[in-house]
């Protein structure tokens, strides 16, 4: 356990930063489940484009925060980018 009153400061500050990321990151996934489970419920296009729009910014939120790296916030936009794309392409046929 921590002795220097430093270090109990830091080990409180890690505490309350690890209950914010959280909260971010748990934001941020349940942006991308409302996505998919538009994909899944085939709702309208506009539907699930606005969700997307949703899902993106919040991604891109994180990543302001430092929360997600901007590669990974990247690969994750773009894989939900290639599922609304062919959700969206079944649609019009």
């Amino acid at each position: 356990m921590a002795s220097h009153e430093s270090a109990k400061k830091s080990i409180r500050r890690s505490a309350r930063q690890h209950a914010v990321n959280a909260s971010r990151m748990n934001r941020i996934r349940t942006f991308i489940r409302r996505l998919e489970q538009a994909i899944a419920e085939k709702v309208s296009k506009e539907s699930v484009l606005r969700a997307f729009s949703e899902m993106q910014k919040e991604i891109m939120k994180g990543v302001n925060k430092k929360v997600v790296h901007k590669n990974a916030a990247a690969r994750k936009i773009s894989r939900m980018s290639h599922k609304v794309k062919a959700a969206i392409g079944e649609e019009q046929k």
